[in-house]
């Protein structure tokens, strides 16, 4: 273990965490009985906690990390913007040189006419951000009855009232009169849980037909637009059926239905492109971008929209913004992201290298007795855990059980790989390699091997009836 200093004894810390902190997606009570594990510095793919500890983050962040942590040129960027433009606003018909220069790079970066850039803080606003300029572009074309938007359940698209409602995770929407009037979800193209006896192809045509069939119901003319992610990260790495998304894109465009795809943590590399629209085949008309865009250095996000919209929305006063919206540090360390992505040939890496040593890692992970198969999709992947492989069942007793005790096992063996019920997640550092790739498997396969132990010795390899 490595001695870190300039901080308090660990319990100590803890003790303050629980008295003032309140956690994001957190029972605060439980958290402040077990005590929250403080990380105090990181490099690489690495993080450090307060009692000296190096945990490989298998997780990137929360899917974010791209680049990997302690980039000192990111820092750099960072510092001299700070003594330069620490702050200023884009209301009151002003800009600056780092949101200029990041607007141009992105409309570069992005495919087809995607040539305009909201910028926003987050993902969740910039998914707000959405709402209201799908529903003023029908508006201001005429068509304001045009305003219901259809998602997915299992979607997540933030947590806000805006953008929590347009993801479709019961959790969220159990709390706070959730979702807002106008939203609508349709089932997840999810093959592996869902898809019963149906072939892959099959269900994933099934599936995106649910589309149409909402629109009709709806009736074309009330509805706005479609959102969904390439492929659903929170959800489970739930990576669609190669039919799904021709099959959506064809009902988006036979229903006039704009298409927006949420790219926040598809987007920059993290399917092998550098966005996920393009792996998948999509041509949306707006994309939802954060995370990877600034790789989680500092808070900033937006919406890449089209040449369309922008030419409507741009006719009117559009009365919707943030106080953050472009703000010139967060900007400027989000070009440099984008420089130091391209000047190390990141797509190349990931393709070529990292991309095929996590392949490789993960088959081999994939004959382990718990899990079920394989779900990957570039550098984000999913392990379904299973009582019983070739049936894919799950698992007897409350959902996520399994999930969450193998969440543990990698964390006592310093290892970060997130669950979503009883799938472990992986989605690391974009930089991360094959050297590092195979500490993870080493690490991971622990974790299962403990995991199908306990579960042994509880009697709960057991499937649900």
């Amino acid at each position: 273990m490595t001695a870190i200093t300039n901080h308090l004894p660990t319990a100590e810390l803890q003790a303050l965490d629980a008295a003032h902190h309140m956690h994001p997606f957190t029972t605060g009570d439980e958290l402040a009985a077990k005590g929250a594990r403080v990380i105090t510095r990181a490099k690489g793919v690495y993080l450090t906690d307060s009692d000296g500890n190096e945990i490989l983050d298998a997780m990137a962040g929360l899917w974010c990390v791209n680049l990997g942590y302690g980039r000192p040129e990111m820092g750099a960027v960072a510092a001299r913007q700070m003594n330069e433009l620490p702050y200023y606003n884009t209301f009151f018909q002003t800009t600056h040189v780092p949101g200029i220069a990041l607007a141009a790079e992105l409309a570069e970066l992005a495919p087809g006419t995607l040539n305009h850039v909201f910028f926003a803080g987050s993902g969740s606003e910039a998914n707000d951000t959405n709402l209201r300029m799908v529903r003023t572009y029908w508006a201001e074309k005429g068509q304001p009855e045009k305003s219901h938007v259809i998602s997915r359940k299992n979607a997540y698209h933030g947590s806000s009232m805006g953008s929590g409602s347009l993801g479709g995770m019961t959790a969220i929407h159990s709390q706070g009169g959730l979702p807002i009037p106008g939203i609508h979800h349709i089932g997840q193209p999810d093959w592996w849980a869902e898809g019963g006896d149906m072939t892959p192809e099959a269900f994933g045509l099934a599936r995106a037909q649910e589309l149409e069939a909402k629109i009709e119901e709806l009736g074309a003319e009330n509805v706005a637009a479609f959102i969904g992610e390439p492929v659903q990260g929170a959800g489970g790495v739930i990576i669609p059926p190669a039919s799904y998304w021709p099959e959506i894109q064809r009902i988006c465009r036979k229903h006039d239905v704009l298409l927006i795809a949420d790219e926040v943590i598809c987007g920059f590399g993290r399917t092998g492109n550098w966005f996920g629209s393009e792996t998948m085949g999509i041509e949306p008309d707006i994309m939802t971008i954060a995370k990877g865009l600034s790789s989680g250095y500092a808070p900033i996000g937006g919406s890449i929209v089209s040449d369309e919209i922008a030419a409507v929305i741009n006719a009117t006063e559009f009365n919707h913004g943030y106080t953050y919206s472009g703000h010139p540090v967060c900007a400027a360390v989000a070009l440099e992201n984008l420089r130091i992505m391209r000047e190390e040939n990141m797509l190349d890496h990931i393709r070529n290298v990292a991309q095929p040593a996590l392949t490789e890692a993960l088959t081999a992970l994939g004959t382990h007795p718990l899990v079920g198969g394989v779900n990957q999709s570039g550098m984000m992947a999913s392990l379904p855990l299973t009582p019983h492989k070739e049936s894919r069942a799950s698992f007897a007793g409350n959902a996520g059980d399994v999930g969450y005790m193998c969440r543990e096992h990698c964390f006592a063996n310093n290892l970060v790989m997130r669950h979503v019920g009883d799938r472990m997640i992986i989605s690391p550092p974009l930089v991360i390699t094959p050297e590092e790739i195979d500490i993870f498997a080493t690490r991971a396969k622990i974790a299962l091997d403990a995991t199908y132990k306990d579960l042994k010795a509880k009697d709960m390899l057991k499937a649900a009836s």
